[in-house]
């Protein structure tokens, strides 16, 4: 039985779905309310430079997952590329993660591994036996000299609230290395689409089956002219509001064209309060295989959303889980309809986790249907 399907965003997650069922020979529908597709990957060449920008902030694609990466490089080539972040702070350049060098540099040192363990474990609170937010998370792990140069104040910026208010497990995905290793991410396969993330996506929406709308937004008062629904819009925004907003962070992004090369690096986070944006990313270096002769950079800024902002990070706290818990509980109530993606599940994901879960959630729709099972309105939370 052919089914008529209704996908709300154009994105990994969406585009990823209606790629499935389409060639599962379904009728695919995506409504996108932005006037192209890729979502906040969204990437395309500068007209100035001829540089590939990352419209909405840098895309690095990094996984653990053997077969998540044989799925993106099917989609186009993909050519190697490590993330070496730099920081600045109380005047000076280090490299994150922390590693040995960093260390032995702040403190101006110089001590093997098996030193800096010691000196580092001597620096933390040996008290805090559970962390129950960031500051304490920071406190336990690195100690509060390292805590204070590097994260508290870049935290600030970045969440707009004090660090004792902010979930611990945000400083838990950053590693503390003792080595010189300074790969900002541990995952074995790690690079960047030679073309830039938006032909993925146009990859995966070319198929006879999915009609593509660019600037529409998909209504709940459509969602009756169709078998199912996947929406990847914001969770409160499917309801109109009507418990409230659930608060996200956005961002804003300064442009500058200039000559040669700006910063010499990819990525530089500033991490003290001496500048109110958190880091300058210089496009050209997350193509090192190309050669150009100016150079764009982005200065970053972040704030709260308001409603008229691109959401980009939900700001998970204990004190709105009522209000998401809320926004689930009504979502659980309807019919024919998953709520999928960052913005439908109300998390941050990494690209990996988003492309692995669009996957997941296409295999669950094709293998309820054939046992004419409901599906169900979150496959992950």
């Amino acid at each position: 039985m052919t089914l008529n399907i209704a996908i709300a965003g154009a994105g990994f997650t969406g585009a990823i779905i209606a790629n499935e069922l389409a060639k599962a020979g379904h009728l695919i529908t995506v409504y996108e309310p932005r006037p192209h597709i890729a979502g906040n990957c969204y990437s395309s060449r500068d007209a100035d430079s001829n540089i590939m920008q990352h419209h909405f902030g840098p895309h690095i694609f990094h996984t653990d997952k053997e077969h998540i990466w044989e799925y993106v490089t099917k989609l186009g080539e993909f050519m190697p590329f490590t993330n070496r972040v730099k920081a600045m702070s109380q005047g000076q350049v280090y490299s994150l993660p922390i590693n040995l060098h960093t260390i032995n540099q702040f403190f101006n040192e110089q001590m093997s591994p098996n030193e800096a363990k010691d000196f580092i474990e001597a620096q933390t609170d040996i008290n805090i036996n559970e962390p129950k937010n960031f500051e304490q998370q920071a406190q336990k792990m690195i100690g509060e000299p390292l805590y204070e140069a590097f994260f508290k104040h870049y935290t600030i910026k970045q969440w707009g609230r004090s660090p004792d208010t902010l979930p611990a497990s945000i400083l838990k995905r950053l590693p503390v290395r003792f080595n010189y290793n300074d790969n900002y991410f541990n995952h074995p396969f790690q690079g960047m689409p030679k073309d830039g993330y938006t032909p993925l996506i146009e990859k995966l929406l070319d198929h006879p089956n999915i009609t593509l709308k660019l600037n529409a937004k998909f209504s709940t008062t459509m969602k009756s002219d169709f078998n199912h629904t996947f929406f990847s819009g914001p969770l409160d925004s499917y309801f109109e509001y009507r418990l409230g907003r659930l608060p996200y962070r956005t961002l804003d992004f300064c442009k500058e064209l200039h000559k040669g090369d700006y910063q010499g690096n990819a990525v530089v986070n500033y991490c003290d309060n001496s500048q109110s944006f958190t880091r300058i990313s210089e496009h050209k270096h997350f193509a090192p295989w190309e050669e150009h002769t100016h150079t764009i950079i982005f200065k970053e800024y972040s704030r709260e959303a308001t409603p008229n902002d691109t959401p980009y990070y939900p700001v998970r706290l204990s004190e709105n889980n009522c209000l998401l818990e809320r926004y689930i509980s009504l979502a659980k109530q309807q019919h024919n309809i998953t709520f999928v993606g960052r913005l439908g599940t109300y998390r941050y994901l990494d690209m990996d986790t988003t492309i692995d879960e669009a996957l997941i959630t296409s295999k669950i729709f094709l293998d309820n249907l054939a046992i004419k099972q409901k599906m169900p309105v979150f496959t992950a939370q």
